[in-house]
């Protein structure tokens, strides 16, 4: 599936997309980006022998561009590509909360529009990539989309009514576990162990999960539950997060975090 491709705003998600095609076996002759300043715009050429160009001669020459700057710089972008884009290109953003309907009313007729909320794993290709089609894209630009995505981790077609909803859980969704475990290090200083070491065993731990979770196929429950001794030190512990509303604030703060999404969409900054 040969195509050009352009990442227009390249920066950490940019350029690991970036980084991640050339890994899975792209040429740099197919692979372009764009970047605000000389000095970042040189750094790239050096790191990875790509060809750094204009958005504008990013929007004449690649069969797909990659939308990656910040939602609230995206209609300045649209604006200055708008009459140098042709119909058959695709475009995908990787903007949090933007609707394609948004790219659909500022780009040439028919121009096939694919949303993608990538997360920051896929820095070291671990990343989820969240896909949803526009009213004009096909099967086959949701393909093109997934083989640019795929190389930095998985990907997971959703319809866009769904999109916010999986920005809260994935793409938000990194951070809400470093919070806990700078929670979990803190605590277990209060307990006695130096920073390095209790850091050390939290991070461990929550490798060790996620990969039983991945490649159990078991519920989290029966994970949980196997942990769970009776009268043991685990449930003496789940007993004081429930105690505190810990799954209730779970949730809340992922309600938040969809709500936030969907201000971003509509436009409020």
């Amino acid at each position: 599936m040969q195509q050009r491709v352009a990442v227009l705003g390249t920066g950490k998600i940019g350029e690991a997309l970036l980084s991640g095609m050339i890994r899975a076996g792209w040429s740099t002759d197919d692979l372009m980006c764009t970047a605000r300043r000389a000095e970042r715009a040189e750094a790239l050429r050096a790191r990875y022998g790509v060809e750094v160009v204009s958005n504008t001669e990013a929007a004449k020459t690649a069969d797909t561009l990659i939308l990656a700057v910040k939602p609230q710089d995206m209609s300045t972008l649209l604006e200055e590509l708008a009459p140098h884009l042709p119909a058959d290109r695709l475009v995908i953003s990787a903007a949090a909360g933007v609707p394609t309907a948004f790219f659909e009313e500022r780009l040439p007729a028919g121009v096939p529009v694919v949303r993608v909320m990538p997360n920051t794993p896929v820095l070291v290709d671990e990343g989820m990539s969240v896909i949803s089609a526009g009213s004009h894209a096909t099967e086959d630009h949701l393909l093109r989309a997934e083989a640019i995505f795929k190389p930095v981790g998985k990907t997971l077609r959703v319809p866009e009514s769904q999109q916010d909803a999986a920005t809260a859980l994935s793409g938000s969704g990194p951070a809400y576990f470093y919070y806990l475990v700078e929670a979990m290090t803190d605590a277990g200083i209060l307990l006695g162990l130096p920073r390095d070491k209790a850091h050390d065993l939290i991070v461990q731990a929550a490798i060790g999960a996620a990969v039983m979770l991945r490649d159990s196929g078991e519920h989290p429950v029966k994970l949980r539950e196997a942990v769970t001794s009776p009268a043991g030190t685990t449930i003496s512990a789940i007993r004081e997060l429930e105690k505190h509303g810990v799954r209730a604030a779970l949730i809340a703060a992922l309600e938040a975090a969809r709500d936030r999404s969907r201000e971003l969409g509509s436009g409020h900054s």
